[in-house]
């Protein structure tokens, strides 16, 4: 049975994207800890990240810090935190979220039932960061 991420990759369930590329995506997360918190996804089902093969490791992480580079240049924050996880859904998942303090780095701040036009804003603002940076795989 195919993954909650590669349902959303496929199309099968919505997600906002922000960039697609041949071995990854990167979309808002439903639940943000932080307006700007984006998940960067392997097209590839892998569970856990340490079980994927070098070459798909790092195009992933650069991705994630082409994508961090973004929501730098779009959200106010001191840094962009990442973090993987991996215990909410078997996908390998790279979270990134514009933080101010380490604090902010907490799964219990995320909120549950997020205005689906922030989302659609933040979206929005995260894909022109990524074109004003000259970045080419930016999904609409």
């Amino acid at each position: 049975m195919p993954s909650l991420f590669t349902r959303i990759i496929d199309g099968e369930l919505p997600g906002r994207f922000v960039w697609k590329d041949e071995l990854a995506v990167a979309f808002l997360t439903i639940n943000p800890i932080s307006p700007g918190h984006t998940l960067v996804v392997p097209r590839e089902e892998v569970d856990h990240w340490v079980d994927m093969s070098p070459a798909l490791t790092t195009h992933v992480m650069d991705v994630a810090r082409r994508v961090a580079r973004g929501i730098a240049h779009g959200f106010p924050c001191a840094k962009v935190g990442v973090m993987i996880a991996g215990l909410e859904v078997p996908h390998t998942h790279v979270h990134l979220l514009p933080i101010v303090s380490l604090g902010q780095m907490s799964f219990d701040q995320a909120d549950p039932d997020p205005d689906p036009a922030a989302l659609d804003a933040a979206a929005g603002t995260l894909r022109a960061s990524l074109r004003e940076l000259g970045y080419a795989q930016v999904s609409e």
